[in-house]
């Protein structure tokens, strides 16, 4: 069965579809492979392709350039640095923290008594 997704976007003549390892930290990153398939497994959008030695492997599509394009990033269009929802976490991260307390001089005021 091939749950390969249609896609509106001109591909090579012979039908092939290649794609790019775009995770920053990932070995394989900036190489391209042939898409065999791509599906949804373990609750997650994954591509499959053959490696340089044949062995057929996955990798989650969020890793790679078939990826549909972040609509957080394609509607700011690079006008924000961080995205709501970081933003977000963020807030419930400092909201988390002990306040901390001034050093005991600094508590005393500017003319401070011992």
């Amino acid at each position: 069965m091939d749950c390969q997704r249609q896609s509106t976007t001109p591909g090579p003549l012979d039908g092939t579809q290649t794609f790019r390892v775009t995770h920053v930290f990932h070995p394989l990153r900036g190489q391209e492979f042939t898409l065999v398939d791509q599906r949804n497994a373990w609750g997650d959008d994954r591509v499959y392709f053959h490696d340089d030695t044949g062995r057929l492997r996955r990798l989650p599509t969020a890793w790679t350039s078939a990826a549909p394009p972040d609509a957080f990033v394609a509607l700011s269009a690079g006008r924000s640095h961080f995205r709501v929802e970081d933003l977000l976490q963020l807030v419930a991260l400092i909201a988390r923290q002990r306040p901390v307390r001034a050093p005991a001089r600094e508590r005393r005021g500017k003319g401070g008594v011992k």
